[in-house]
């Protein structure tokens, strides 16, 4: 059987999210990056703190992965309030968000994971609930119905986006800050790690741990899966968390160099070498590599458009000089019938 890709960024079982529950820092000190958003973070809690107030309501965007949920944890912790978790895709009626809603204790605060997934009538009812901490309430049908308010305890919202643009402007201006949160550096990708790894109670040498850092994607979730990876290699082989170790463990689970998985390689080998290099278009390439288009563009393409090995062009997908040279590949000739304009100024 195929070893299964360990770079999806959703929890794949109870253990796992186990495993990264032990991982997740409790405040905010303890936070390995995003140190702009951190800063930002701690000040307007603290003013909260000094004016005895609820925080201001808080979107947090950025790819899976970065630590939406655990800074959502971590402003309920510094708070000091109960953390109430959902997720856009359970609220799929006004009537779902109300029972939440009404349920809030003051200063409770609500953290909707994948906000921009909720449905819109539940939408419309968040706006009236994050201004004036109130909802309406109808009562009946048609003629003989009643718009019946209903007074909510103060509470701050923490929505937590991967596609901000998805979110209606209402929605979007109603939050009182908004934090983009970025990929990791790989050294603070290290940082990370030997975090994980002392909590782990396992020895691995910094070459090591800077290895595993530069096949991370510049996410900390990915890091500490495949550190989980080498470690179980590691118990099962009988062999130390070295350099060997790293090599064997990740080569075994289909993670390169770059970090690509096999479907990140099914994807630009279909484009090299059936394709002589593109253009092509997304849903030719979803049918070549027998994936759904959305996954091929929400999934795939973001990694390699980021590292430099594919360009989105109006034509189509088309792989870069650095995809040659990573799959060690000949590029054809720049004009030629097989890929006119290839390299051309207008890609």
């Amino acid at each position: 059987m195929e070893p299964q890709s360990v770079l999806s960024p959703d929890p794949e079982s109870d253990a796992e999210l186990a495993f990264e529950g032990a991982l997740r820092p409790k405040s905010l000190a303890e936070f390995v990056g995003q140190s702009k958003v951190r800063g930002q973070l701690e000040l307007l809690l603290q003013a909260a703190a000094i004016q005895s107030r609820t925080p201001d309501h808080i979107l947090l965007a950025g790819p899976p992965g970065l630590g939406k949920t655990t800074l959502a944890m971590i402003i309920a912790q510094e708070s000091g309030r109960p953390l109430r978790m959902s997720s856009g895709p359970a609220i799929q009626h006004a009537g779902d968000l109300a029972a939440v809603l009404s349920s809030l204790t003051p200063g409770e605060v609500l953290f909707i994971d994948e906000i921009h997934r909720m449905a819109r009538s539940a939408e419309e009812m968040l706006y009236l609930a994050m201004e004036d901490f109130r909802i309406d309430i109808m009562v009946g049908k048609g003629a003989g119905a009643t718009s019946i308010p209903l007074d909510l305890a103060p509470f701050t919202l923490v929505g937590a986006t991967t596609r901000a643009g998805l979110l209606p402007n209402p929605l979007r201006d109603r939050f009182g800050f908004t934090a983009h949160l970025e990929f990791y550096e790989e050294g603070e990708l290290e940082q990370v790690l030997t975090r994980a790894a002392r909590l782990l109670d396992l020895s691995v040498d910094r070459d090591a741990l800077g290895e595993i850092a530069r096949r991370s994607r510049g996410t900390p979730r990915i890091a500490n899966r495949l550190l989980r990876r080498v470690r179980d290699y590691a118990l099962v082989k009988g062999t130390g968390a070295g350099m060997d170790a790293v090599h064997a463990a990740l080569d075994l689970y289909d993670v390169d160099a770059l970090g690509l998985d096999r479907l990140d390689r099914a994807v630009m080998m279909t484009v090299l070498r059936r394709f002589d290099g593109g253009p092509v278009g997304l849903n030719t390439l979803a049918v070549s590599v027998g994936e759904e288009a959305e996954t091929i563009e929400s999934v795939v393409e973001p990694f390699l458009v980021r590292i430099g090995l594919l360009t989105r062009t109006p034509r189509g997908r088309v792989a870069t000089r650095d995809a040659w040279r990573h799959f060690e590949l000949a590029p054809p000739a720049a004009g030629s019938p097989a890929n006119p304009g290839l390299f051309g100024d207008d890609l």
